[in-house]
């Protein structure tokens, strides 16, 4: 049995049972994916998943034992060539990054640009996700860093940690009447007008749909995308107003649309980091999570993924009041601690 069979068998289990996907998740090829799983079944004595013809269809009962067996292997054989790595010092290395859309275009190339300063042989990895999306689902195998966005009354599970915060904003066009509004657009005009938003904000349970229910009221959807450059191309054309989050807004957006405030019942977002279980953290991993966050303490970190109880994070600042730390690539800054307090529970954004 060898760590490459492991990871054959756990990349197909990420790829939804997809053997193609899963070699191209490799970089290897689909008879190899297949050779070294069948190598491994050999071994074993037993079938790890159901097939239909040449079709993986589900896991078996035993497989889903051994799954969990080889996640702790290939996660332990991960950290301390992690660990051996930071002890030398060495800056190189693989960082797999997944977020939505919006973090992807609006808050990680000026970060990245920082980190890849520091770090030049790092190679970075960025597989963007829905808004919205559990990180249950989002987090596979070989993911460094998960971004997700909350609001509400709920925070994710795992190992997160609190970020920033944002607020959504309304876009509508400068011959929209609500382009002379000098003041946050109430919840009784959002509802009145057909909105163009985020998928996730359709959902029973997003943020939007509740506090608009509390308030009496039902929102009205025109169209909706995961992208929020799909979103303003369809309120340029005239779909109805936009629901963004302020991160989006680039300053030419200003010359087409008029950007007003939504009423303070729609709760602000915040952004969170999760991280893997019992997993040793790179050092430039930790260090992206400084820029993004620099209220926070990297030991408390560290600490917490050594298995710690979960720290009481600093309050999360507003995005974009965190601009990238210059330091030297030596080694992180601790940074001075600050008046700690809990983070508000927030629901999945929508």
């Amino acid at each position: 049995m060898t760590l490459k069979e492991l990871r054959c068998l756990l990349a197909i289990v990420d790829a939804e049972l997809n053997v193609s996907a899963a070699a191209q998740a490799l970089h290897a090829t689909q008879p190899s994916v297949s050779r070294h799983l069948k190598l491994l079944e050999e071994e074993l004595g037993f079938q790890l998943f159901v097939r239909h013809g040449r079709c993986l269809t589900e896991v078996t009962p035993a497989g889903h034992e051994v799954i969990r067996i080889a996640r702790r292997i290939v996660g332990d054989v991960a950290s301390i060539r992690a660990y051996a790595a930071n002890v030398r010092g060495e800056s190189a290395g693989d960082l797999v990054l997944a977020m939505p859309q919006i973090y992807a275009r609006h808050v990680l190339p000026s970060v990245l640009s920082e980190l890849v300063r520091r770090h030049p042989r790092l190679n970075v990895h960025i597989r963007t996700t829905a808004e919205g999306e559990l990180q249950e689902r989002q987090m596979q195998g070989g993911d460094d860093i998960v971004l997700v966005s909350t609001a509400g009354d709920r925070v994710p599970t795992g190992n997160a940690i609190p970020l920033f915060t944002w607020k959504r904003v309304v876009l509508v066009p400068h011959a929209h009447p609500f382009a002379r509004l000098e003041r946050a657009l109430t919840l009784q005009e959002l509802a009145s007008e057909a909105l163009v938003t985020y998928e996730a904000s359709r959902r029973r349970d997003s943020s939007l749909r509740r506090v608009l229910e509390r308030a009496g009221l039902e929102a009205r959807f025109a169209c909706s995308a995961q992208d929020a450059g799909l979103i303003k191309a369809y309120v340029r054309a005239g779909l109805g107003i936009g629901l963004v989050g302020e991160l989006a807004v680039e300053d030419e957006d200003r010359e087409t649309f008029a950007v007003l405030d939504a009423d303070p019942a729609l709760p602000e977002c915040v952004a969170w980091a999760l991280l893997p279980s019992s997993s040793v953290i790179r050092d430039y991993a930790l260090q992206l999570i400084q820029l993004l966050a620099p209220q926070l303490d990297p030991r408390e970190i560290r600490r917490m993924l050594e298995g710690a109880d979960r720290p009481v994070w600093p309050s999360p600042r507003p995005w974009p009041g965190n601009p990238p730390m210059s330091q030297s690539p030596a080694g992180l800054r601790t940074l001075p601690r600050r008046a700690r307090s809990a983070v508000s529970p927030g629901a999945y954004l929508g």
